[in-house]
């Protein structure tokens, strides 16, 4: 009985009891999904003022600009180059497994269109994209939950601060006691997870059903595949290489692993994700600074899925790319993916926008992906979510930030 008191298992067995409710009565889960929209809305009301504060706090006590510029650098260069191999092995799996041979076209059906529209209204080029980072409003960004500009604000708020020294201490302290108001208004949040991971679960099952994961099982079982390959070989010998086993640390976060298989959002644990890799022995200063730049620039999950749906539909329809077609989609995918914010339905949009700019694969063909998107929604975004803790792991690494006492101290905790 003790157990049921985990919030970890509160929430598997929601998910198991929201997959029941989901198949046998389809029409009542369908509507759950209100009660995910809920959780995750409370959760997006506190991101915002928590990255703002969480960044400050972190530069203004670093007290040296030229450190936030080297932390912003290497995370920056890490981001490029860990994304680039994800799209890379995206598109090598789906080349040799060809999930999209033998799919019928003919009868395709399903509305694509809110999604193209979407695509369109989004600015996916080099200019627009640093464009939007500069806020034209502070308060109009932290009301919209614009992450981007939030953090391009906090770096300069706290460059100014560390600049000011012993006058900025007061600031300092205040944005610390309200940031840990913030973080205590996040557990209590978090109490309703469970209630999010059941409702979101009925209303996927409910919605799509059971059927679904079937009928383009070959896609779904390459891309949960490629994902795990990735997690456990490529970032594994990452971590391996910086001193610490991804198992272990995947291990660690797995309560905010499970939260976000049931709201298929990684942005529903970014608050939870921050205060666990301080936790876990990494500083506030890069913590601040990876995590929240990593939502933008580092979504590993979305641009393995990106790339391979991407030649998934090229192969349904039967469309031979050359190396140097896929050597111009995988350019167009390594800015694309970028703009992807890590909220459900994003990678989607973000389809479209590839296929416009690519129009060689139709983007009609994305109605192919409709009935599975939801379900490989959860792959990519805890793929994302393990990403960017272990970005945020090597570059505190890097830069002597990394307290391992402090793992010690929590572990023994967890365990007792």
């Amino acid at each position: 009985m003790s157990k049921l008191k985990n919030l970890t298992v509160q929430v598997i067995l929601a998910i198991i009891i929201g997959i029941c409710v989901g198949h046998f009565f389809p029409a009542f889960g369908a509507e759950l999904k209100i009660l995910a929209d809920i959780f995750i809305k409370l959760i997006k009301m506190v991101i915002a003022p928590i990255v703002f504060f969480t960044i400050v706090i972190g530069i203004a006590s670093m007290g040296d600009v030229k450190k936030v510029g080297r932390i912003g650098g290497k995370a920056l260069l890490y981001f490029e180059v860990v994304t680039t191999f994800a799209l890379a092995i995206g598109l090598l799996i789906v080349n040799l497994v060809k999930p999209g041979e033998g799919i019928n076209t003919s009868n395709i059906e399903g509305d694509v269109s809110q999604f193209t529209k979407q695509a369109a209204e989004t600015s996916h080029g080099l200019v627009d994209f640093l464009m939007s980072i500069i806020p034209d409003n502070i308060v109009s960004a932290m009301a919209k939950g614009e992450l981007l500009p939030i953090l391009f604000f906090a770096v300069l708020f706290g460059v100014a601060l560390a600049a000011m020294g012993e006058q900025s201490k007061p600031v300092i302290q205040l944005f610390d006691k309200l940031s840990h108001g913030f973080f205590g208004i996040v557990n209590m949040i978090m109490k309703l997870s469970p209630i999010a991971a059941f409702g979101a679960m009925s209303y996927t099952i409910g919605n799509f059903g059971l059927g679904s994961l079937f009928s383009l099982g070959k896609l779904m079982g390459s891309v949960y595949l490629t994902m795990f390959f990735f997690i456990v070989f490529i970032l594994g010998a990452i971590a391996r290489f910086y001193g610490f086993n991804i198992l272990s640390f995947i291990k660690f976060i797995k309560d905010e692993i499970f939260l976000v298989l049931g709201t298929s959002s990684s942005e529903s644990a970014l608050p939870r994700l921050m205060d666990r890799l301080n936790q876990y022995g990494c500083s506030k200063s890069v913590v601040g600074l990876v995590v929240p730049t990593g939502y933008s620039f580092n979504l590993d999950g979305t641009s393995i899925y990106l790339s391979m749906a991407a030649i998934f539909i090229a192969q349904a329809y039967g469309i031979d790319l050359s190396i140097w077609d896929q050597i111009t989609l995988l350019g167009i995918l390594m800015l694309t993916s970028k703009g992807a914010a890590g909220v459900t339905g994003s990678g989607f949009v973000t389809l479209a926008a590839t296929l416009a700019a690519f129009p060689v694969i139709p983007v009609e063909g994305m109605a192919l992906l409709l009935g599975v998107d939801r379900f490989m929604s959860e792959a990519r975004a805890i793929t994302n979510l393990i990403g960017n803790g272990v970005a945020t792991v090597v570059v505190a690494k890097m830069e002597n930030e990394f307290t391992p006492q402090q793992v010690e101290k929590v572990v023994e905790s967890r365990i007792s």
